[in-house]
């Protein structure tokens, strides 16, 4: 990359669900663009993640993990979301775990065969891997696996290498003027980012199962100088799932909204009055309309 040109362009991460594609977008952007959990399906749809330097601007591309079974109707979107931002991508980082290889990554390798854009290797959680040798041997495994334009091992958690990373991404991206304005670091409103921070906090306090069948979406907000007041829809898919969500008295309903409003207070410096209701609609995660109803891109 010379001096005098500036680059931008969209970068696609993807992997299988949770190899951490979501964490590797935070630390870069040194922000919460994308919620977190140790569950699959954490995230849900294409996200935007904008980081803009002097000499060039990066948009990446937080997409769901690629699933080789894709059921109901919200899985195969969330598939057809990570199809479509490879499609779109100037660069590509697939990202793999540094100490396992799966046949979920095999099925990503796979789709990386039609795509035209440079692939950046990216294998995470280098932390787990000892005695070092056993490093040098993933990182050739992985040069092996198909020609890639670079294979970085990193850390995201802990930010390990990620300077290094975020050095190479610029020299593939097409020389272009900035698409989005310097002080914007995500495509994504407040509304979906309340909605998100919420489901994050169900998905952390409740058994597997369930945070599979659950959606949030925010139905109100208002704000004045003293405090923002938020009205909030748990959607479960059946009556059972209700009586989990709530929990008994009302426990688990009343820790997930202590837990939100505090991150949500942080991130607005104000004070947060949040309500939530949980309600049910039968099987909405394989309605193609009730997905777009509940705020759902239709790719």
């Amino acid at each position: 990359m010379t001096d005098s040109e500036f680059r931008c362009g969209f970068i696609a991460v993807v992997g299988r669900p949770n190899v951490g594609k979501s964490t590797l977008i935070n630390t870069i952007l040194g922000s919460k663009i994308s919620i977190v959990t140790p569950k699959p399906q954490t995230t849900r749809h294409r996200i935007l993640a904008v980081d803009s330097h002097e000499r060039y601007q990066a948009v990446y591309v937080d997409t769901p993990g690629l699933h080789r079974k894709a059921g109901k109707a919200m899985n195969r979107l969330m598939n057809r979301a990570a199809v479509n931002a490879l499609a779109d991508a100037d660069l590509v980082l697939f990202l793999t775990e540094a100490t396992r290889w799966t046949e979920e990554d095999q099925d990503v390798l796979e789709r990386l065969k039609e795509v035209r854009a440079p692939v950046i290797a990216v294998l995470n959680k280098i932390d787990k891997v000892h005695p070092r040798e056993a490093l040098l041997e993933a990182l050739a495994v992985m040069a092996g696996r198909r020609e890639f334009a670079e294979v970085v091992p990193i850390c995201a958690r802990r930010r390990t290498e990620i300077e290094r990373l975020c050095e190479l991404v610029p020299n593939y991206l097409p020389e272009s003027e900035p698409l989005f304005p310097e002080d914007m670091i995500t495509d994504r409103g407040e509304n979906f980012r309340i909605a998100e921070t919420i489901r994050e906090k169900l998905t952390l306090a409740l058994r597997q199962e369930v945070p599979y069948g659950l959606t949030v979406q925010v139905e109100k907000m208002e704000r004045d100088e003293q405090v923002i007041i938020i009205h909030a829809v748990v959607w479960v898919e059946r009556d059972s799932q209700k009586g989990i969500v709530v929990g008994k008295g009302g426990r688990t309903l009343k820790h997930v909204g202590r837990a939100a409003r505090l991150e949500l207070k942080a991130l607005y410096d104000q004070p947060v009055h949040l309500e939530l209701w949980v309600k049910v609609k039968d099987n909405w995660a394989d309605s193609e309309k009730d997905l777009v109803r509940l705020g759902y891109d239709m790719p």
